[in-house]
């Protein structure tokens, strides 16, 4: 089975989980975003320290979109979305719908037909649906033909606050949820604390009554 694996929360719980009852194949799609290079370092320590035989080696697959998305600040990583601003403001356009076409060509390439995804039930964005993954599901296996793509969501029914509950024997605070990542005086790597992502972070880990490990640049309380 093959994972959309970002470095979230969200795909490494899904990692970990799918792990214990299948032979996982982590896929991160590169695009150039302007957060990927730690959002790689965090998913790679993630899966080292869960240390779980059947995840295999991640396969890194570049997929640029600099080209399609110009100077936006996915891509700039100037003008990040803050704490507080919409959904509309941190959408990536066509990201699933990139990052699935890729993953399923991939697959079709090595003998590989289901391909799971860690989208939630409160995304919003028209290519996280329900429907669109149903459907998109057909239309990869037209295409590929006469290779078959079963395409699943498998937290799609839980918030992010669900996910760190259910999951929390994961390691999860190795996973990365910001969109402008920094590095403290010693290289250790930090959440921003300021961003529209760092935020939805923060409250789904106080949602949950867990304890938030992550260390946060803005945090008065972030270990320097």
């Amino acid at each position: 089975m093959a994972v959309l694996a970002s470095g979230g929360i969200d795909s490494c719980a899904l990692v970990g989980d799918l792990a214990r009852r299948h032979t996982v194949h982590p896929l991160y799609i590169a695009c150039g975003l302007a957060w990927e290079q730690e959002e790689q370092s965090a998913l790679d320590r993630f899966l080292t320290v869960l240390d779980a035989p059947a995840v295999r080696p991640v396969t890194v697959l570049p997929a640029p979109v600099a080209a399609l998305y110009g100077r936006r600040w996915s891509v700039t990583g100037l003008g990040v979305p803050a704490a507080g601003t919409s959904d509309a403001a941190v959408q990536l356009p066509g990201r699933n719908l990139l990052l699935l076409t890729v993953a399923a060509v991939w697959c079709s390439l090595n003998g590989v037909e289901d391909i799971a995804i860690g989208t939630l039930a409160d995304n919003p964005m028209p290519d996280g649906s329900p429907a669109f993954i149903q459907e998109y599901a057909r239309c990869l296996s037209t295409g590929l033909a006469p290779h078959r793509i079963s395409l699943s969501a498998p937290l799609a029914d839980m918030a992010k606050e669900e996910v760190i509950a259910q999951f929390q024997e994961l390691p999860l605070n190795e996973a990365l949820t910001c969109m402008a990542p920094t590095h403290n005086a010693a290289g250790m790597l930090l959440h921003c604390g300021a961003c529209n992502k760092c935020s939805e972070r923060r409250d789904a880990f106080q949602r949950a009554g867990i304890a938030d490990a992550t260390r946060y640049a803005t945090d008065p309380e972030a270990r320097a």
